[in-house]
């Protein structure tokens, strides 16, 4: 066996996405590159480590074997680099987090300082939605999750950063002075969804199911900017987090109506499996949120406190 901690690197990111164009994306390398890393390893074992069945790239089993072992070479590497970099009086490592998408207005604040004082510290960051989220920590694939809403069955611990609020917001050119009731609004302009998984169309249903609330045409779309822009167009109205529709109410493109019920109001928790042996980067980098968590919202998010909201019905 005469094989490489690159090839044990690339070989293991191939298991994690099922696929060589995937796994190069995520490496920044060439797929011809990745292609060769993965035939030299296998040229090293006689059982397959992978097969191609149709044009689906299948692990088997002696291959996740060979995986978990690639994990924990990778890992007890990682601490010796950690160790090192300790008696130099830095730190560093590999900072895995997963954050749903609305997150991406949240996470990059509670991150920046943290990365510019730690140069050691490589980030791996995933912006998806909170399906993909939760199965990331499920199968223990990072360090932390962003989430608004805390999925059911899992046994978490976290830490809250701040408030997430979602009002009813739409175009600046919509009048809504001749509804005899604010709640008519729904019948009478589509109602623009996020797509299946997301905690904000979770939420948005629920408050609609709870008010009894009737609506009539319904448009979907995978992204919070998607939404927006459908708004600013004046194609609908939407219930969106007010974390990310600051620079559009400050130019007056959005506003946000008042009804009953709303805003809802949850929290922007940064979470672990309970269990989970933290990393050394991941026990610094929770030292740093709990110190400076407090900071960090008075800096960039105290605008929440006092951003001119309208009287509600």
């Amino acid at each position: 066996m005469n094989y490489t901690l690159h090839q044990l690197q690339v070989f293991l990111k191939i298991t994690q996405t099922k696929s060589i164009t995937k796994a190069a994306e995520e490496l920044h390398l060439t797929q011809p590159a990745v292609s060769i890393q993965l035939r030299n390893f296998q040229d090293q074992f006689d059982i397959p480590l992978t097969e191609i069945v149709g044009r689906q790239l299948y692990v088997t089993d002696f291959g996740n074997e060979i995986a978990a072992a690639a994990q924990r070479i990778i890992d007890e590497v990682n601490a010796i680099n950690f160790r090192t970099s300790a008696f130099k009086g830095m730190i560093s490592g590999r900072l895995r987090i997963s954050v749903v998408s609305t997150g991406k207005y949240v996470m990059p604040y509670y991150l920046s300082d943290f990365m510019n004082t730690n140069k050691g510290v490589a980030l791996e960051m995933d912006v998806t939605n909170k399906s993909k989220v939760v199965q990331s920590l499920k199968e223990n694939k990072v360090d932390f999750a962003l989430v608004s809403v805390l999925p059911k069955d899992l046994l978490l611990e976290g830490t809250t950063l701040l408030e997430n609020k979602l009002f009813l917001v739409a175009s600046k050119d919509l009048v809504t002075d001749h509804y005899t009731k604010i709640e008519d609004i729904f019948t009478q302009q589509p109602l623009i969804y996020r797509e299946d998984g997301s905690a904000t169309r979770m939420a948005m249903e629920q408050f609609l199911s709870l008010r009894g609330i009737t609506v009539g045409m319904k448009l979907q779309l995978t992204s919070n900017e998607a939404v927006k822009q459908s708004l600013i167009a004046g194609l609908g109205i939407s219930i969106m987090p007010l974390i990310g529709i600051k620079n559009e109410l400050e130019r007056g493109e959005l506003k946000i109506i008042a009804i009953k019920g709303l805003p809802i109001t949850t929290d922007w928790r940064l979470v672990w499996l309970k269990n989970k042996s933290l990393s050394p980067v991941a026990k610094a980098y929770l030292d740093f949120i709990e110190t400076h968590k407090a900071s960090i919202f008075e800096t960039s998010f105290s605008w929440l406190n006092t951003i001119h909201l309208p009287n509600f019905h």
